[in-house]
């Protein structure tokens, strides 16, 4: 009996302290709440594009040239425009005047790097004794070989009818490198070739000068016969 008191005794103080007379249930962990995720970074720029390569410093160029390429002063249809860039656009040599069939000739003396054809036209390199320049002269139909020595003035080809890139009429494109660099070929021309004009024939006065007197016994009208022998 006093047993059955000291249990129900036990159950009204357990209860009135708001627990349990049975052993508690062991709860499962609560899982951990996720971590934030980190906040996304805006994408990145590209970089902007690498400008062109620029034009390379124009080399050195001896005026060595003892000819112009076609005739004795010929007409300049379009010069030299220097490209901005490496691959720019411009006009890389000048283009001189020239009928079909005229003759082409080496501006100095140097060995031919390359006679043949290029894209349906005639080409012709030289490349200039003593120098790391060299000469192309298009469209020509080429007279010499690859190898072949030539001296200034020396005709490596004719002109062809067709494959020149100059509007009106025909023209020969005439081109300097030096290695992978394109120059003025202009500048090949020393001042005294470079501005020297076309021959030309004066006419002979057969009236003579006012005040001007004859030698004795001969008519101004016959002047005295030259002599063909050289004088000593």
């Amino acid at each position: 009996m006093s047993a059955m008191r000291a249990v129900v005794m036990a159950a009204v103080v357990t209860a009135a302290l708001g627990g349990s007379a049975l052993p508690a249930r062991a709860q499962p962990p609560r899982p951990a709440a996720p971590a934030p995720l980190p906040a996304a970074s805006p994408p990145a720029a590209s970089p902007p594009p690498a400008p062109p390569p620029a034009a390379p410093p124009p080399a050195s160029v001896p005026a060595l040239a003892r000819f112009w390429p076609v005739g004795t002063r010929p007409v300049v249809v379009r010069g030299w425009e220097p490209p901005a860039t490496a691959y720019g656009p411009g006009h890389r040599g000048v283009d001189l005047g020239a009928p079909p069939g005229a003759p082409v000739r080496a501006v100095a003396a140097g060995r031919v790097s390359f006679a043949g054809r290029v894209a349906g036209r005639g080409v012709v390199a030289i490349e200039l004794a003593g120098t790391e320049l060299r000469t192309t002269y298009e469209p020509v139909d080429p007279s010499v070989r690859t190898g072949d020595e030539v001296a200034a003035g020396e005709m490596v080809g004719r002109v062809e009818p067709a494959g020149s890139h100059c509007t009106a009429g025909t023209c020969v494109h005439w081109g300097l490198l030096s290695g992978d660099t394109y120059l003025n070929p202009l500048l090949l021309l020393p001042p005294w070739l470079l501005h020297r004009g076309p021959s030309r024939l004066l006419p002979i006065p057969t009236t003579p000068p006012p005040g001007h007197r004859a030698p004795t016994g001969l008519s101004p009208a016959h002047p005295p016969t030259a002599s063909p022998l050289p004088p000593r």
